[in-house]
């Protein structure tokens, strides 16, 4: 039991960091080195600015290329955290995301041929500069389309763990419902941006509390789980005695 419990406990550290680490890297690699630099339906800005802040944007790339190497270290970090519960589930919640990081290494390959475009080539002097405008745009926009329709499976994942979580009797029950409701809340967003005719607002900007709290979690009390069943303190007088 000690030597599973130190186990359990080294991975929930392992997680914790891992998702602290990606929440930083994911959003200064989405907001700021690429998002940042788009101007939405102007092309020729857009790739103004990503070739004057060419830089940034190769760093924004890159940042997003280590969110993926840190959602495998995640996901086999959750999948020893949870195993205890059931591991049949755990392997599927691991499973969910190690799919969704498939697809959003796919999305980030939309970024490196958006680099190729704006490079300068000389192969690339048959398209005229609008035209090659015209493809990074696209080039941007497909990544933004592909990462989105991903979050399905990543917020089926958070739906498993959340349910995990609350199954669980060392990870406290509101935790687990915070994240299923994160999870919903990239399910919805999912369908959302396909279903509607205008602007989305994404609703995971307003649910994704769960999986902060559950990265804190993991950093802070992780290393104090114990996977055992609590004892009950009866209240029978009778006993008492």
């Amino acid at each position: 039991m000690v030597q599973s419990e130190a186990s359990v406990r080294n991975a929930s550290i392992t997680a914790g960091v891992g998702l602290l680490l990606m929440s930083v890297l994911a959003g200064f690699g989405n907001f700021v080195g690429v998002v940042g630099l788009v101007t939405r339906g102007d092309a020729t800005q857009t790739a103004k600015d990503s070739t004057a802040s060419e830089g940034m944007f190769r760093f924004g790339i890159g940042s997003l290329l280590l969110v993926i190497a840190l959602d495998v270290v995640v996901a086999l970090a959750l999948f020893r955290v949870f195993s205890p519960v059931s591991k049949s589930i755990s392997m599927l919640a691991a499973a969910l995301r190690l799919v969704y990081a498939g697809v959003f290494m796919v999305a980030i390959g939309q970024l490196l041929g958006v680099l190729r475009l704006l490079s300068g080539d000389g192969y690339l002097s048959v398209f005229s500069a609008d035209q090659l405008h015209a493809q990074a745009l696209l080039g941007v926009n497909a990544f933004t389309d592909l990462w989105h329709a991903g979050l399905l499976l990543f917020g089926l994942h958070l739906l498993v763990i959340g349910y995990l979580a609350y199954r669980s009797c060392y990870v406290p029950r509101v935790l687990g419902v915070l994240l299923a409701i994160a999870g919903l809340g990239y399910v919805i967003d999912s369908f959302g941006v396909v279903l509607s005719q205008g602007t989305w607002t994404d609703v995971s900007s307003f649910t994704f509390i769960g999986e902060f709290l559950l990265a804190l979690w993991l950093v802070i009390w992780g290393r104090r789980i114990t996977l055992s069943e609590p004892e009950r303190t009866t209240k029978d007088p009778a006993v008492a005695r």
